[in-house]
């Protein structure tokens, strides 16, 4: 599945990995050594995250229901947490900078196109 700004047709994430069951949530990136510029992680149900454990800095977009981004995290190093956010469905952990070099916003809308 890929991920896409709705506005602009940009493409975010070619390879995304869904995690939908607490284990492959709870998981998370810990195992992974770094996330590549077209990766990403989407953790649903999901409404904060943590990096414990992990050896790098990673993005973190909040998505309400219909996928529009509630609240953005770049840069976000390793051994921290986030709050829960109330108006968040799903999180979205991309490489560190995907924010900026993407030029996201709060209220910005994503969509998902599914692999054939």
């Amino acid at each position: 599945m890929k991920f896409y700004h709705r506005a602009t047709g940009q493409l975010l994430a070619e390879r995304v990995v869904l995690a939908n069951t607490f284990f492959l949530r709870l998981r998370g990136l810990i195992a992974r050594r770094r996330l590549a510029p077209d990766e990403a992680l989407w953790l649903r149900p999901c409404n904060g995250v943590h990096t414990w454990w992990m050896h790098y800095a990673i993005d973190v977009i909040f998505l309400d229901r219909e996928l529009r981004i509630v609240k953005l995290v770049e840069n976000m190093r390793p051994f921290r947490l986030t709050a829960p956010n109330r108006e968040t469905r799903s999180v979205l952990e991309m490489s560190a900078h995907s924010i900026s070099r993407a030029n996201l916003k709060v209220g910005d809308q994503l969509e998902i196109v599914r692999d054939k």
